[in-house]
């Protein structure tokens, strides 16, 4: 998830961008503005009206859409933090761990592969497997390939470790879902991996130009 939300509540100037000041963060509420879910509009569907009045003519229709992911990714990130916090480990160590487990016998990836699955930088791999590996959940060996070659692996209490944990885990994020019916879920997958992969192409690491 991004680690920052676009700051949104200052409108366009004339010789501004509409499109770079159209989202809000809604990290503050107005007051005398509530949530309005009981009449079917929401604070992001509010934030489209202002930005229509104040801005007659931008584009303001990707609200409906970008805010609310903006605003469905800071809640889920903060639960997952508060989830893996009652569990006794650290966002950054169970992505680690996951991605050493995702990866099948061996379960064992050189750091460059580590840091391309997980979409975070060399050194950001690095510091995450000092932390693992002083606690005993992976350990850095030479590739017997090529002795050159430094792989890292899951330990056996790393193993067992990141098991229970994804278990809980994932438990509890299917109760975060609740709220969607199944046939609700699929769509919203689907039209999700089609936006993902649309927006990994054009702006995303590795693109062309």
């Amino acid at each position: 998830m991004a680690d920052r939300t676009p700051e949104h509540d200052t409108p366009a100037t004339s010789t501004g961008s509409a499109r770079d000041d159209a989202y809000d963060d809604g990290s503050v509420t107005r007051p005398g503005v509530g949530s309005g879910a009981g009449d079917g509009v929401d604070e992001v569907d509010l934030i489209a009206q202002a930005w229509r009045r104040e801005r007659p003519g931008a584009p303001v229709a990707s609200i409906g859409v970008i805010t609310r992911i903006w605003r469905v990714a800071k809640l889920l990130e903060d639960e997952r933090r508060r989830t893996m916090a009652r569990l006794g480990m650290d966002v950054a160590t169970r992505d680690l761990l996951s991605t050493l487990r995702r990866a099948g016998p061996p379960y064992q990836l050189a750091p460059s592969e580590i840091a391309r699955r997980a979409l975070v930088s060399p050194g950001a791999v690095s510091q995450r497997v000092a932390r693992a590996e002083a606690a005993g959940l992976v350990r850095r060996r030479r590739d017997g390939r090529d002795g050159r070659a430094v792989v890292v692996e899951l330990t056996s209490e790393g193993h067992q470790v990141i098991g229970g944990a994804v278990d809980e885990l994932l438990r509890h994020e299917e109760s975060l879902l609740s709220g969607l019916t199944g046939q609700q879920r699929e769509h919203l997958a689907d039209l999700l991996r089609v936006l993902l992969a649309d927006l990994t192409e054009r702006v995303g690491p590795g693109r062309a130009g």
